[in-house]
């Protein structure tokens, strides 16, 4: 079975390694580690097809270790019992290095097991994930490593690996393409800073190019078939996910509705109506809050008709609640107020409440003295009567503070004078 492109031109050295630069350029940390020679235990980080597993083979290649490769998504622990029983034989007497790609994929006990190893310097591990190492890798394994985060390629540099990828292909197949203007641009824009995605993007369009006369064509038209929404990175149990929730709800609490509306179209285009309706209707309590108590009930409304619509009409009803919350004066009061007083209770202070607003509803109440002293608001003024509601070790803790705005400067003077 003939080897893809991508593995084909895959770089040897640092200097063919596009991207990165701002942790492998002259100068930049892992480039003057790797060529000091003394490896230490690393972990790279990031998104599929940026040259972490690349990387991670040069310094493999140029190093005196013993090398053993590993993938999370199929290796056991014999496996890993295989690598570390070569340590002390004549194999491993330089020592060994892992190449553990997919780290995230090893179960907590399977990552134990080499932990001895890699503290006793036996085992030198360069671990590649695409997931959030500090929340998939055991704690141990982080704390002796150092995490170094890959980047997306930027569009210029993936243009670069392109125009080689083609002219690999072309002395290969021994083949002339003629590239409309306009297809390498298109290519690098949509593969979302993925570079093995784009070089497969411009194999596929040199095997399907039209043949006129001694060369092969590739059409904007093409490539544009064949990128079709692949720019798109969403993993729903992954960083990219939390991250563009994250900066949708910012965007919405920064009042900038055309950021929001940005980050929404991305969750749209990812089919992903559940997380949109969900962080809307927080949103819609946590950032807006009292300051247009009606905005959680509009956001409710929309979400119900974009639920009852479903996809691609949802998207309009989705619009007009970002629009409104963006829109909207903000207020987190109601936020704080809760989560100051869970804080109470989290740290203990809680207290017996008060015998006086105890339930009295049953036989024998009064006589245990529950309820003898309450004051039924509705009787006095306003239906306010100054009394004590929290247990006497939190009388007088204030949770909730006004706000500044409209509707609770309102709720704040009508507060001062009923209680004047």
């Amino acid at each position: 079975m003939p080897s893809p492109l991508a593995d084909k031109i895959r770089p040897t050295t640092l200097d063919e390694v596009v991207g990165q630069t701002h942790i492998l350029g002259e100068g930049k940390p892992l480039r003057k580690i790797i060529e000091s020679g003394r490896i230490p235990n690393m972990i790279f980080y990031g998104p599929s097809g940026i040259g972490k597993t690349t990387v991670a083979r040069i310094i493999a290649n140029s190093s005196n270790l013993r090398l053993h490769k590993l993938n999370g998504t199929t290796a056991s622990i014999a496996d890993i019992r295989e690598v570390v029983a070569e340590v002390s034989t004549f194999a491993g007497s330089n020592g060994i290095l892992l190449f553990l790609d997919e780290i995230q994929y090893l179960n907590k006990k399977q990552q134990q097991s080499l932990l001895e190893y890699i503290e006793s310097g036996d085992i030198t591990l360069i671990a590649s994930t695409t997931e959030n190492p500090y929340f998939y890798i055991y704690n141990a394994i982080l704390s002796r490593s150092t995490v170094f985060e890959f980047k997306p390629v930027s569009d210029s540099e993936v243009s670069a690996a392109i125009m080689r990828a083609l002219e690999f292909m072309q002395d290969e197949l021994h083949r002339t393409f003629a590239v409309e203007d306009g297809v390498i641009k298109h290519i690098s824009k949509g593969c979302g800073g993925d570079v093995r995605k784009a070089i497969n993007t411009i194999e596929i369009c040199a095997l399907s190019a039209e043949v006129k006369g001694d060369e092969y064509h590739i059409t904007l038209d093409l490539a544009r078939e064949l990128t079709q929404r692949s720019s798109m990175r969403y993993d729903r149990d992954g960083d990219e996910h939390y991250d563009l929730l994250s900066a949708f709800q910012k965007s919405i609490r920064g009042s900038d509705e055309n950021a929001a509306l940005h980050y929404m179209a991305r969750l749209i285009e990812a089919d992903d109506l559940i997380s949109i309706c969900r962080r809307l209707l927080v949103i819609a309590s946590e950032d807006i809050g009292l300051a247009y108590p009606n905005a959680i009930t509009i956001v409710k409304s929309c979400v119900d008709a974009a639920n009852q619509l479903g996809f691609p009409e949802a998207r309009i009803p989705l619009a007009q609640a970002v629009i409104l919350l963006c829109t909207a004066p903000k207020s987190n009061t109601a936020i704080n107020a809760i989560d100051a007083a869970i804080a109470d209770i989290r740290a203990g202070n809680t207290g017996d409440i008060p015998m006086h607003i105890r339930d009295s509803h049953y036989g024998g109440a009064q006589k245990m003295g529950r309820g003898l002293e309450y004051k039924y608001p509705h009787s006095y003024p306003n239906s306010y009567v100054e009394q004590q509601y929290l247990p006497d070790s939190l009388k007088g803790r204030r949770y909730y503070e006004f706000g500044d705005n409209k509707i609770e400067n309102a709720a704040k003077a009508y507060r001062k004078r009923i209680t004047k």
